[in-house]
């Protein structure tokens, strides 16, 4: 994410209405200038300090700048004006949500309410429901949103989220696959392809899944190393030394360390890396994905 300088805020000459400012903001927020957007949304509420877009959307500039406190109580403050613009209630639901806020979930099923043709607003929820719990609920909404829009991969994501809490994995890979096909440059998808893959005893393809999708996402340690070591317990062991490396070059604290821990296992053998694998490393890491929030 880049992070803009203070210079490429707009001219603060103008009069400072809410619409004006939100445009010129959502401009700023399109080019990445989480900082100068934040700034300009800031000034704009010292004059409409109750305005619920301008809350919003500063909420979601706090957010990408790491401010995650200042991004929830930006989000609570534009919630508590009971806006009813769906794509708002969305926004800042999806925001409360990644704080386990019990408004996100009043807020996301207002919005899938309102606009149920909307594919935004049917996948924030379903994906909301998913990660607490209700699973046939949330494949209703996720599959009414890929009525919608068939051809989005973030949907097939979710889909394969919601069939692999529900312990459905052979589901959970179709989607996941799926989600792959739509999407080919996203690695996420073939991460979660890859674990459900090795959960449903299929550890070639698993580990091939793996690969690919730490090649897509040069900076996540752990799907270099699960590819690493997945590749070491099917015997690959050129494509294991490859990923190992890949993920020593990039490990830094506590990384580094289950980084050297995991080259060990490797070295040790195939049985010993895909023990640790499936006993330390794999479990984990697919839940952990799995409830990570979209």
């Amino acid at each position: 994410m880049r992070v803009g300088s203070r210079s490429s805020v707009p001219d603060r000459s103008f009069q400072p209405d809410a619409e004006g400012v939100l445009g010129r903001a959502l401009v700023l927020g399109d080019d990445g200038d989480w900082e100068a957007m934040a700034l300009l949304l800031s000034e704009g509420l010292e004059a409409d300090p109750d305005d619920p877009y301008l809350l919003c959307w500063l909420g979601v500039a706090e957010r990408e700048l790491g401010n995650e406190g200042a991004a929830y109580e930006r989000f609570k403050q534009a919630l508590a004006q009971e806006p009813d613009d769906p794509h708002l209630l969305t926004t800042a639901g999806a925001g409360l949500a990644a704080f386990d806020d019990p408004d996100a979930e009043r807020a996301l099923r207002t919005a899938a309410l309102l606009a149920p043709e909307e594919v935004a607003t049917r996948l924030a929820y379903g994906a909301y429901l998913s990660r607490e719990g209700y699973l046939d609920d949330a494949l209703k909404e996720l599959e009414a949103a890929a009525e919608l829009d068939p051809e989005d991969g973030v949907i097939s994501t979710e889909r394969g989220v919601a069939y692999a809490l529900a312990g459905k994995l052979e589901e959970a890979a179709d989607a996941f696959e799926e989600a792959a096909r739509l999407a080919p440059g996203d690695g996420w998808p073939r991460v979660l392809l890859g674990l459900v893959l090795l959960e449903t005893a299929r550890p070639e393809e698993g580990a091939g899944e793996l690969a690919n999708g730490a090649r897509l996402r040069p900076s996540d340690v752990e799907a270099q190393l699960l590819a690493a070591l997945a590749a070491a317990a099917t015997g690959w062991d050129d494509l294991a030394v490859e990923m190992i490396e890949r993920a020593r070059q990039i490990a830094t604290g506590l990384d580094a360390a289950t980084v050297e821990e995991a080259d060990d296992r490797i070295l040790d053998g195939p049985d010993t890396a895909g023990r640790f694998l499936r006993e330390s490393v794999a479990p984990g890491a697919l839940r952990d994905r799995l409830m990570a929030r979209p």
